[in-house]
């Protein structure tokens, strides 16, 4: 037991991410019926959708689990109440500040874990009140920022006191353990979870992420303030590279880019879906059930800690 765990109420230090559209009450209770904490994304939805969510998650798990702010969604304020309204315990928080809801969050007693990108947002959050923070690398599928996890998760972890949870290009026990090593108490994983059983995705895009190889995923975005978004180098891809290019606006840019998204959800179709995934996906081999992720991520670590390295 850890900070992270014991903070969390949970048995392995591992969160599932955050994924619009993926992030669904079935697969957020499966990752929490095995061990870790699911996350349902509230991102995409209306108020009573994230309502429906969480009194479906109850009924799979009676195990802690957390919502997902979307904070760029215009109706966060209502998302907020109804996530207090419904006792929920734990928030993680993307795509914009919490501060106008950390009051009301905390006064709720909610843990509060920001997904962040760099240094100074990360004391930011400190200061704010944040419980912990999920710091996540370039190498992450979906929204990403620019550095990559290997040099941010220790520069975070020097600079603030509260836990850090590590994200951004982990799939196997090697991942947790350069996790730990640089500071981290806690991972969270998307990519391995987008393409659990319990996800909704289709085999598409199951097969796109299996298949991939090392330099199997594409950046779009990058030239868009906020907009640099990571997934499979396909079709769609390409698509959104050129439409990138024109010079459209960011709300412009994320309306194709949610629709592209929730295509491949909805529809998997290998050609007009863009499917969100991280570089790790050239990793991924199999589709397995998320208790079985899990059990085989801590198995996996425990292996690597168990060896003894001598380097002198």
């Amino acid at each position: 037991m850890n900070r992270v765990t014991e903070m969390l109420g949970i048995k392995y230090p591992v969160i599932q991410g955050a994924m619009q559209e993926v992030a669904t009450a079935e697969l957020a209770a499966a990752v929490s019926n095995g061990g870790g904490l699911g996350i349902i994304a509230a991102g995409g939805k209306t108020p009573e959708e994230v309502r429906e969510e969480i009194k479906k998650a109850r009924k799979l798990t009676d195990k802690p689990f957390a919502v997902n702010l979307m904070l760029m969604d215009k109706n966060t304020p209502e998302v907020v109440k109804v996530i207090i309204e419904e006792g929920v315990k734990v928030v993680t928080t993307g795509a914009g500040t919490p501060k106008p809801y950390m009051k009301d969050l905390k006064e709720a007693d909610i843990k509060v874990l920001p997904v962040i990108p760099n240094v100074k947002i990360a004391k930011k959050m400190e200061e704010m009140g944040a419980d912990g923070v999920i710091v996540e690398g370039m190498e992450a599928g979906g929204h990403i920022g620019g550095t990559t996890s290997m040099v941010l998760w220790p520069q975070i972890a020097d600079a603030i006191s509260i836990p850090l949870i590590a994200a951004g290009g982990i799939g196997d026990g090697r991942g947790v353990v350069e996790a730990f090593v640089a500071g981290a108490e806690g991972v969270q994983c998307g990519t391995i979870f987008s393409i659990a059983k319990e996800s909704p995705v289709g085999d598409n895009w199951r097969n796109a992420v299996i298949n991939a190889t090392d330099t199997g995923t594409a950046v779009v975005g990058s030239t868009i303030k906020g907009g640099a978004t990571r997934g499979i180098a396909n079709e769609k891809a390409g698509e959104l590279f050129e439409l990138e290019k024109t010079g459209v606006s960011r709300d412009e840019f994320n309306d194709a880019l949610n629709k592209g998204l929730y295509t491949g959800v909805k529809e998997d179709d290998p050609d007009k879906s863009f499917f969100m995934a991280g570089e790790v996906a050239g990793m991924i081999k199999e589709s397995k059930p998320a208790a079985d992720i899990i059990k085989d991520l801590m198995e996996d670590t425990q292996r690597i800690l168990d060896q003894k390295i001598e380097i002198m």
